[in-house]
C-alpha cells in the first residue's frame, strides 16, 4: 500500500509539472517512445535523456523529483522536468536503476 501511494505520488508530481507544457509540441517531444519521458539534467549545460517512467517507481529518482520540485516548483526553464543533479550522478543513478 505505501509503495502505491509513494507511486501515485511520483506520478502526481510528474503531471503537475508537465501540464502546464502540456499546449506546447515541440519537434523533440515526437522523439520521446510511449512508457518513456524526456528529462533535463546537468549543473551548468542541461543535457536531455529520455528514460522509461518505470524510474517512477523507485526511491532515489523519488528524491530527485523532490529536489526538483523544490528548486524549480513547477515551472521547469527548459519547458521539460529539469533535474537538479550533475549529469555524472544521474547517469550513475539511472545505470543502477537498470540494473535492479
Amino acid at each position: 500500500m505505501v509503495r502505491l501511494m509513494g507511486i501515485a505520488h511520483a506520478k502526481q508530481k510528474l503531471q503537475r509539472s508537465l501540464s502546464a507544457r502540456i499546449g506546447m509540441v515541440s519537434t523533440t517531444s515526437i522523439d520521446v517512445p510511449k512508457g518513456h519521458f524526456a528529462v533535463y539534467v546537468g549543473e551548468t549545460h542541461k543535457k536531455r535523456f529520455v528514460i522509461p517512467i518505470s524510474y517512477l517507481n523507485h526511491p532515489l529518482f523519488q528524491d530527485l523529483l523532490n529536489r526538483a520540485e523544490e528548486e524549480f516548483g513547477f515551472d521547469h526553464p527548459m519547458g521539460g522536468l529539469t533535474i537538479p543533479c550533475s549529469e555524472e550522478y544521474f547517469i550513475t543513478l539511472t545505470s543502477s536503476l537498470n540494473g535492479s
